[in-house]
């Protein structure tokens, strides 16, 4: 036992020697050859670095395939990597970039890319989910190239991956209301959709749908849509519509700090607000949902720790819509409860389904609230972005 320690202790005291010698070295040729301070290369043969080679997917806001101003890098997408004879090599999610990393190294053998060859990249697509720059699965072939950072190079790289949600419009009709929606597109009536009374709904939109119009006695609502999935929730005749000519506020929590991370001030927008944080999108490694959830600039709010949260006013305000998300992956389907009161009296309750790919638009569109609370069903927390009131 105790030559075992002697050896380890010489070990190590070598080691240290060797370290201190080989700085030395480094040391000497920084001092004693400025010469070589920008030296031209001249030996091209060896090939000592790594890069990523990446899959880069976005969600497409326009749907029109091309990587715009107006669309937004995901994470949490899977894309898987096979060799050219089929076989399966690594897989990997994007990241809060955008990318989804392979390492390139023909110096590691253990990279997922060290040989030349060809090589498939596969996005995979979730359900409910398209594609609409027709390339989820993408092949590159790497040759050799001494002297370039890896030892192996593509002609061309990988042109980013557009994904987009089946748009839907969802809700529930109170009992014995009559009532129907019409989809709207460039201002025109391309669709009318009778809703049974006392019955959920669940529509799918056209592609080029841009409003909605839903009429019936003492619930008519009008709805510029967004790029995702729509959630009316209980359409009552007493809870009365923000009205088209009231004036709407955005609030985009952009404002709430320039650092990564503040809790959200009461008075902020005019509003009292309690147990919400404001945060920068990419503050957390790894949480999908704060970078899927941020439509607008580069923060969003969240409920801290996943527990109840609530925004509030003395005086009534209406309470049009908000962008709503899971923070994680690992919470996908999670339920948030959104509980809307006015004085003493709850008016509106309503329970959206999340994803941490892509936000819920909840748009209740009540024209006076008092208090509106938000909790999650497992206490997973949940991503707001653009809270839209009327005030």
């Amino acid at each position: 036992m105790i030559k075992a320690l002697l050896l380890v202790g010489l070990a190590a005291v070598v080691a240290a020697l060797a370290w201190r010698q080989a700085r030395s070295r480094r040391k000497a040729r920084l001092r004693e050859n400025p010469a070589n301070d920008y030296a031209l290369r001249q030996d091209w043969s060896g090939n000592h670095g790594k890069l990523n080679y990446s899959s880069f997917v976005y969600f497409d806001a326009d749907r029109d395939g091309r990587y715009g101003l107006g669309d937004r890098p995901m994470a949490g997408i899977m894309v898987r990597l096979h060799d050219g004879d089929g076989r399966f090599v690594a897989a990997a999610r994007s990241n809060r970039g955008g990318f989804a990393n392979f390492l390139a190294s023909t110096k590691r053998r253990a990279a997922p890319i060290h040989v030349p060859g060809s090589y498939r990249f596969t996005v995979s697509v979730p359900p409910g989910w398209r594609v609409s720059s027709a390339n989820e699965v993408q092949s590159q072939h790497l040759r050799p190239l001494p002297g370039s950072p890896t030892g192996l190079v593509s002609e061309a790289m990988l042109r980013p991956v557009g994904l987009f949600p089946t748009r839907r419009l969802s809700g529930r009709v109170a009992d014995g209301v009559s009532a129907s929606v019409a989809v709207m597109a460039k201002g025109q009536e391309v669709a009318v959709h009778p809703l049974t009374d006392g019955a959920s709904f669940r529509l799918d939109l056209p592609d080029d749908a841009d409003a909605i119009d839903i009429a019936g006695r003492g619930i008519a609502r009008r709805l510029t849509l967004s790029a995702y999935p729509t959630e009316l929730g209980l359409l009552l005749p007493e809870n009365i519509a923000v009205e088209s000519a009231v004036p709407l506020h955005t609030i985009g929590f952009d404002d709430v700090t320039s650092r990564g991370l503040r809790k959200v001030p009461s008075g902020y927008a005019g509003l009292t607000w309690f147990n919400l944080n404001a945060l920068a999108r990419d503050h957390t490694e790894g949480s999908e949902g704060y970078i899927n959830g941020n439509i607008s600039g580069d923060h969003v709010c969240y409920t801290s720790s996943g527990h109840p949260a609530e925004f509030s006013s003395e005086k009534p305000f209406g309470f049009h819509s908000v962008m709503l998300t899971a923070a994680w992956l690992k919470s996908e389907g999670e339920t948030a409860l959104v509980e809307s009161w006015l004085g003493d009296r709850l008016i509106a309750s309503d329970t959206i389904i999340l994803s941490a790919l892509a936000p819920v638009h909840y748009a209740p569109m009540l024209a006076a609230v008092t208090r509106v609370r938000l909790s999650t069903s497992h206490y997973w927390q949940l991503v707001l972005d653009d809270l839209v009131v009327a005030r």
